[in-house]
């Protein structure tokens, strides 16, 4: 039998992400659009609830394309806080209206976004060694110095903590515990 980092539990949606998206090194701008989307939903919550929601927060955020985020309307908000589907928090769905405009900005500069948020690690994964989840931090000095830039571009719900949780998830550094039968293989990746 195979061995998971410890936080995945017996959730089949948890193993499954665990097993095929958590730490793989994502280089689709929409796809690390919606990624941001949802790391900044999951700010105070679990992931498993988050998770849970996904495919709601895709229908109701036009499949998480910023090109049409961006065009969302006072209505648009007024709509998505009587959703139960989601998780109704009027600021961070505000907030995703307004990092879509940033990010669109960020693609203009940089000519996309995984060319911008992939050169803060020069294009290559992290990997850490971590045998236990209580090993792995909340942050790191990588997640300051990214939320800091984020956030002066414009980026709303996007701490530390937010960031690292979506490097994590997009796969900018490999934290697999070491006894996970993902580390290696993802250890293996360049780019």
């Amino acid at each position: 039998m195979t061995k998971s980092c410890d936080w995945v539990g017996n959730d089949p949606l948890m193993i499954e992400y665990h097993d095929k998206e958590w730490g793989v090194p994502v280089h689709d701008d929409q796809k690390l659009f919606e990624f941001l989307v949802l790391e900044s939903f999951q700010a105070g919550l679990s992931w498993a609830i988050v998770l849970k929601k996904r495919e709601a927060f895709r229908e109701v955020f036009a499949e998480f394309d910023p090109e049409k985020i961006v065009r969302f309307s006072e209505n648009d908000v007024e709509r998505l806080m009587q959703d139960a589907r989601i998780i109704r928090n009027r600021k961070k769905i505000e907030a995703v209206i307004r990092n879509a405009k940033a990010f669109i900005e960020i693609r203009k500069e940089f000519g996309s976004f995984d060319h911008y948020i992939w050169g803060f690690t020069e294009g290559k994964p992290v990997v850490n060694h971590f045998e236990k989840l209580s090993e792995i931090p909340p942050k790191t000095e990588l997640s300051d110095l990214i939320s800091a830039d984020l956030k002066r571009r414009g980026f709303a719900f996007m701490g530390s903590t937010v960031v690292y949780a979506h490097m994590q998830a997009t796969g900018m550094v490999n934290d697999h515990l070491v006894h996970c039968h993902r580390h290696k293989e993802l250890a293996s990746i360049k780019r």
